[in-house]
């Protein structure tokens, strides 16, 4: 029986005969009923408002995920409306993972999106660890 996590525009799902997903921060399947209203979000970095981008993974890994909940709210969004990611990670490594999937856990607790990482050899800005990208379903209600 696969373990499912509702919210009122979308279904997160990991079905029986997968791996269990959830230690790496993500869920295996979302399925959007056509009555919601979709937000994409472009790819978030961990620069502030000023353009100050920290030196560590963590640090950018906590301002990205506070940039993406920033971008979703101006659209009427919340963390948990969130159903897909996809996160791209330079030099990515286990111990990055690890470090991802403990921040992604502390934003989205038990309710994981679908999610997609991509190692990467750079981003857009010197420096630029890591990039999210998030897609939010949202009820038409």
């Amino acid at each position: 029986m696969p373990s499912e996590m509702f919210s009122p525009a979308f279904t997160l799902s990991n079905p029986a005969g997968l791996y269990d997903p959830t230690d790496n921060a993500y869920s295996h399947v979302a399925q959007v009923p056509l009555k919601s209203r979709i937000v994409h979000l472009a790819g978030q970095g961990g620069q502030d408002r000023n353009g100050y981008l920290g030196p560590s993974f963590v640090e950018q890994v906590r301002q990205t995920i506070a940039n993406v909940q920033i971008g979703l709210e101006a659209a009427g969004a919340t963390l948990n409306d969130v159903y897909k990611l996809t996160i791209l990670v330079v030099d990515h490594s286990e111990s990055r993972l690890t470090e991802w999937a403990a921040e992604a856990k502390r934003a989205w607790g038990s309710h994981l999106p679908t999610g997609t990482l991509i190692a990467v050899p750079r981003l857009a800005l010197d420096g630029m660890l890591v990039e999210v990208e998030a897609i939010a379903a949202v009820s038409a209600v």
